[in-house]
Parts: structure tokens; C-alpha cells; sequence
């Protein structure tokens, strides 16, 4: 079973990684008019297309390939628990953090990042919320590797960098682990008819 997990999330963060440079090519190719038409324009209505377009587009290949590697080694570990929980976090990631950028952003936003942060968010807080050792062991890694990122949170004035993008998409990252969060299974109790505990 993991090891079919394994293999569906490599093809899968492949297929996103190939869509991600093949619209970068386009991007390049239209001198960069898809960031003009989709990227995310804060508090205009026409912007908010980019809530939706915005994680495809890059400014330039340094920029995607700064948020390809993380992308493919976090897509990869979330898939391993299932497709539909990579869904569900890479989507409340997307959209969290697209309308964060539209209410609170300073400029035209584009980029992969906040996905990025979401799904490290998520990996990183999912075994507080199911209290699995295996989970926040994991965490415990990806934090030692990667806990420097979280500074991207943080405003950053003067810079072009998102940091409203990568707030938001960690705050999405957090959401999807409470969503997702794991019900304990209610013991059951024997009743007349039922004597024998299942």
C-alpha cells in the first residue's frame, strides 16, 4: 500500500513540477503577459483570477526552481497519507493563501511559495493534532532541515518577496491538519442484545 502511495506521488508532484515550468515557458515566451493578466492584484476585483492562476506563474527560472525542489519533497511526503488529504491541503493552502495576498498583499503577487509554506505547515503540525509519534518525528526532521523558512512569515518591507503569500499559505497549511484531524474511535459498549464487546 505505501509503497503504491510512493509511486502515485512521484508521478503526481512530477506532473504538477511539469506544469509548473511548462507555463513558465509560456510565460517567458508572451514576455511575461500572463503575470499581468492572472497574477494576484490586492483589493481589485479583476486581481482576484490570480487567487487562482498566481501559484503557477514565476518571475523568472531562479524563482520557480527555488520553489520546485521544496514543493516536490513536501508534495511527495503529504501524498504518502493519500491523494484526497493532498488535495485537501494543497487547496486550503492555494486558496488561503491567494485570498490572504488579495485583502492584505502590497503589489502584484505570483509564485508557488505559499503552497509551499502550506504544506510545510501542515506536515509540520498534523501529529499535534493526531498524536502520532511517527508524525511529529517527521516534523521534528523537516523542522531541523527547513525551520529557517518560517521566517518568511514575517513582514519584509522593501524587498519584493510575499511574505503575505507565505503567512497565509502556512495559516491554510494549519487549517487542512484540523480539518483532517483524526477522530479517535469510539469504544462500544456491549449491550442485552450484544453481549460480547466487539
Amino acid at each position: 500500500m505505501l509503497a503504491r502511495r510512493a509511486q502515485s506521488g512521484l508521478v503526481t508532484v512530477a506532473v504538477l513540477a511539469a506544469v509548473l515550468w511548462a507555463v513558465q515557458i509560456i510565460n517567458v515566451l508572451t514576455g511575461f503577459a500572463l503575470v499581468r493578466w492572472v497574477g494576484i492584484e490586492p483589493r481589485r476585483f479583476e486581481g482576484l483570477d490570480g487567487v487562482i492562476f498566481a501559484p503557477l506563474l514565476h518571475a523568472d527560472f531562479g524563482h520557480l526552481l527555488s520553489n520546485t525542489l521544496p514543493l516536490l519533497v513536501l508534495g511527495f511526503l503529504v501524498l504518502l497519507e493519500g491523494a484526497k488529504r493532498f488535495a485537501i491541503a494543497l487547496s486550503t493552502s492555494w486558496l488561503t493563501s491567494g485570498v490572504g495576498v488579495w485583502i492584505f498583499g502590497g503589489g502584484i503577487t505570483i509564485g508557488a511559495s505559499g503552497l509551499v509554506f502550506g504544506l510545510f505547515a501542515y506536515l509540520l503540525v498534523r501529529g499535534f493534532y493526531n498524536r502520532s509519534w511517527k508524525q511529529l518525528a517527521l516534523a521534528a526532521v523537516l523542522f531541523l532541515m527547513y525551520g529557517s523558512v518560517l521566517w518568511g512569515i514575517l513582514p519584509r518591507f522593501g524587498t519584493n518577496i510575499s511574505w503575505q503569500a507565505h503567512l497565509f499559505g502556512a495559516v491554510g497549511g494549519v487549517l487542512a491538519a484540523l480539518i483532517m484531524k483524526k477522530r479517535p474511535v469510539p469504544s462500544r459498549r456491549p449491550t442485552a442484545n450484544s453481549p460480547w464487546p466487539n
